[in-house]
């Protein structure tokens, strides 16, 4: 079967205080999906259920070692998922406020992609 790519989106998030990458990633991926419909999926694709597409998932953000994947994915409501993160994304210096748990004074940003596929025939 070949895929074919329907839709590319992509976001930006950030975490301001708690210096979580997982945050900012999920952000971003929220961020990327915010403002899109997909009614080509059934109507152009013909898939007959949205759990078919899918869904490639690609941040940059620092420390990506520390990226909790399954939090990340979760942002998404529908398809066959996957993700790939890497070092990318910024470090800006921020302000610690104690009350809000920080560590440091990082904010994090990251950066992401998010493709949607179909499979055919063709």
């Amino acid at each position: 079967m070949a895929r074919k790519r329907l839709i590319i989106e992509m976001g930006m998030g950030v975490d301001q205080h708690g210096q979580e990458p997982t945050v900012a990633a999920a952000r971003a991926v929220r961020n990327a999906i915010a403002h899109n419909a997909l009614p080509g999926v059934w109507e152009v694709a013909g898939l007959n259920d949205p759990n078919e597409m899918i869904v490639e998932v690609k941040v940059a953000v620092p420390y990506p070692e520390q990226v909790r994947e399954d939090e990340v994915l979760a942002v998404l409501p529908f398809g066959r998922k996957t993700l790939t993160v890497e070092s990318g994304g910024m470090v800006v210096q921020g302000k610690a406020i104690p009350a809000l748990n920080d560590k440091n004074d990082e904010m994090l940003i990251a950066v992401a992609a998010v493709t949607v596929l179909i499979e055919n025939d063709n």
